[in-house]
């Protein structure tokens, strides 16, 4: 599905995060950056990891880096968080959920009001009922014809 411009927004802001890998630690880190524990694997190249929340501290942190002239990769991750799924489900939109979810309880408002309205109608009661018991039985048994 689509995703809609609200759903792009949510994703940025509350899913993404963007992991920086740098050769040498700089000199100082920006606010809204922190470090991470990166894995110490053999002919791993990039030996700090720098983790960003927003856009806006990564893009200052990267122009850190460049004007330092120092080698760096950039990755764009989801956060490990339980908000994860339920802002940015696999190939779902969030925002047309909300709205059909809406719609729905819209229409079954709606259908109840007017259950409720016609169920306070006493001569659509009356008339329900005797159908009610004309269906099932339960009315008085027609009197027999008499032959004579």
């Amino acid at each position: 599905m689509q995703l809609t411009r609200f759903d792009r927004w949510l994703r940025e802001k509350f899913v993404y995060e963007t992991q920086i890998s740098t050769l040498s630690a700089p000199n100082g880190l920006p606010s809204g950056i922190k470090p991470a524990k990166n894995p110490d694997l053999a002919g791993k190249r990039y030996k700090h990891l720098y983790i960003a929340k927003s856009s806006k501290a990564a893009d200052q942190f990267l122009s850190q880096l460049k004007d330092n002239n120092q080698m760096y990769t950039t990755q764009v991750v989801d956060r490990d968080s339980w908000l994860v799924p339920l802002l940015a489900p696999k190939n779902k939109s969030v925002t047309w959920w909300l709205i059909s979810t809406v719609v729905i309880a819209i229409a079954v408002l709606c259908l109840v009001i007017y259950l409720n309205s016609l169920r306070s109608n006493p001569v659509f009661m009356k008339n329900f009922m005797d159908a009610f018991d004309l269906f099932y039985g339960s009315a008085p048994a027609p009197k027999p014809i008499k032959t004579n």
